[in-house]
């Protein structure tokens, strides 16, 4: 018999002009204003990303949701997943979400992630220069869940045996994550909910033993930044010592390139170029499936469109067919935790400027969707 999962998808709500990305980027600044700035790096490089069915949407447009609502639901998408903005009562890139919490015609299941970092000129690769800052504490703990509570009462919030699925993109930045998840539990418990709280396990923050004891229920892998790439160039680093001066003059030509790749993958300044294929294998082969982690995946991965002039990170060669390869490989070996506790989750929808979408693009069409149909 077929075990039933869930695919969620982590869904980006930057494609609509807001009044402080106006201020910061410039009149008119939308995600879109980072995918067209995208060029090729080195031979074969895909750049730019551009969209297909969908085209350059503005997400305040019910048409433009309900869209990629009906696309979502056709190659078999459970639901969003939606970044949240919120610092300390202001919340950013919200409408949306808004838009959908009050149109009934929008019914594809959702839930919410915190995206809960300070808000940096990252995307220029200056991510010191702050532009709104996170400023943790007990009374917006209790303010924020609050505000939250009417939201995760929408019968299209995706629950676990009730209890909404809420996620917190990095832990590791709060002062007392025990203290912020108890507060959370306990204003849930007033208004009548129990509350299913996970977070995203990335190569930068904590580990599962960091977590360990804080009150979390599961962590997801948050690809292709979770644990597995840190063990990835780890495994990379042990390659390279071993190809000593010697070896190499008594290795082949192509030992010889291949010493070169990774010399020039790990100078500060360059592209980190990494090899989709090679980095599935390796997480397909070393992933510890003992532990209370939901599998993740994504299709691409390259944001340099984001880092002009800056050092950025390209998976190279992702295909369709390899992407088919790793969904399957963390479904063929994914024991759901129980009956509902049955998601994988796909990173991303439609996070265009890291090329790293679901989304048909001129190049690829639906193919990346056909593979989870």
């Amino acid at each position: 018999m077929k075990k039933k999962v869930r695919n969620i998808a982590i869904y980006l709500p930057q494609f609509h002009p807001i009044p402080e990305n106006d201020e910061w980027w410039g009149k008119g600044f939308t995600e879109w204003t980072n995918v067209t700035k995208g060029r090729p790096r080195f031979r074969g490089h895909y750049q730019p990303h551009l969209p297909a069915d969908l085209g350059f949407y503005d997400l305040r447009l019910e048409e433009s949701r309900m869209a990629q609502e009906a696309l979502a639901k056709e190659f078999n998408i459970h639901g969003f997943c939606y970044y949240h903005y919120w610092f300390n009562g202001k919340r950013l890139l919200h409408e949306p979400l808004d838009r959908k919490l009050k149109n009934p015609k929008e019914d594809l299941p959702f839930m919410m992630c915190w995206a809960n970092e300070n808000w940096t000129r990252a995307w220029d690769g200056s991510e010191n220069n702050i532009l709104l800052k996170q400023n943790y504490n007990k009374e917006d703990d209790r303010k924020h869940i609050k505000f939250l509570i009417p939201i995760f009462e929408d019968e299209r919030y995706i629950k676990v045996n009730g209890k909404p699925f809420f996620i917190f993109y990095k832990p590791s930045l709060f002062p007392n994550m025990s203290k912020t998840l108890e507060i959370f539990r306990e204003e849930a418990k007033m208004a009548g909910l129990e509350l299913y709280l996970c977070w995203f396990e990335r190569s930068l923050g904590w580990t599962l033993d960091d977590a360990k004891d804080i009150g979390f229920d599961a962590a997801i892998e948050f690809q292709p930044l979770s644990k597995t790439y840190n063990d990835f160039f780890k495994h990379k680093s042990k390659i390279y010592k071993k190809l000593t001066i010697s070896n190499i003059i008594r290795k082949s030509k192509s030992l010889k390139n291949k010493l070169i790749e990774i010399i020039s993958n790990h100078k500060e300044k360059s592209t980190r170029i990494i090899d989709y294929e090679e980095f599935i294998n390796f997480d397909l082969t070393n992933a510890d499936y003992g532990a209370k982690v939901y599998p993740g995946i994504n299709p691409m991965w390259d944001n340099s469109s984001r880092r002009v002039n800056q050092k950025a990170t390209v998976f190279k060669n992702s295909t369709p067919e390899l992407f088919k390869k790793w969904y399957q490989g963390k479904y063929n070996h994914f024991e759901p935790f129980s009956e509902e506790e049955n998601f994988i989750f796909i990173n991303a929808w439609n996070e265009w400027a890291e090329g790293n979408h679901l989304e048909p693009c001129q190049k690829w069409g639906k193919r990346y969707l056909e593979v989870l149909k």
